[in-house]
């Protein structure tokens, strides 16, 4: 009869949770998710902060992208071995937010809406994607290639 190990003690498996860890523990990874959490929290109340709130359509645009964009990106510090591919999404949701004054229903280009989410969405845009190189770069550098020594032993 055959005995099946838990794959929780899996060696491949403590080895990337390992390497995870370090990916989020750098002084980079966490300041661009302390920025993007900030970039999301500022997108959900902009219509407010900047002015536009009478938009409604953008305004709730606005503040369901914030919100969605701040819990995508939060999530990177507590769990990013499940939440890295997240990146990708933050990305997306950063591109929406630059198109989406001439894309929502209604006249919503006015020079205040645009050029909030113009912005807002291009900081987002590069959080989401310091986050993914983060995660590629780590993954790649980490991995060994066979037995022996990693080049950087």
């Amino acid at each position: 009869m055959t005995t099946h190990a838990d794959i929780e003690q899996h060696p491949d498996l403590a080895e990337m949770r390992s390497r995870f860890e370090r990916a989020t523990s750098t002084p980079r990874a966490q300041a661009v998710e302390t920025l993007a959490l900030i970039t999301g929290l500022y997108l959900a109340a902009s219509p407010w902060i900047a002015g536009f709130s009478g938009l409604t359509n953008l305004a709730v645009a606005n503040l369901i992208t914030g919100i969605a964009f701040a819990l995508c990106m939060g999530g990177f510090s507590s769990a990013y071995e499940r939440t890295h591919a997240m990146a990708w999404t933050a990305c997306a949701i950063g591109a929406w937010t630059i198109i989406s004054p001439w894309v929502v229903a209604g006249a919503m280009d006015t020079t205040r809406s645009v050029v909030n989410n113009v912005i807002v969405g291009a900081v987002a845009l590069l959080c989401g994607l310091a986050m993914a190189a983060t995660a590629g770069t780590r993954g790649a550098r980490g991995r060994r290639r066979g037995p022996g020594p990693s080049p950087a032993d």
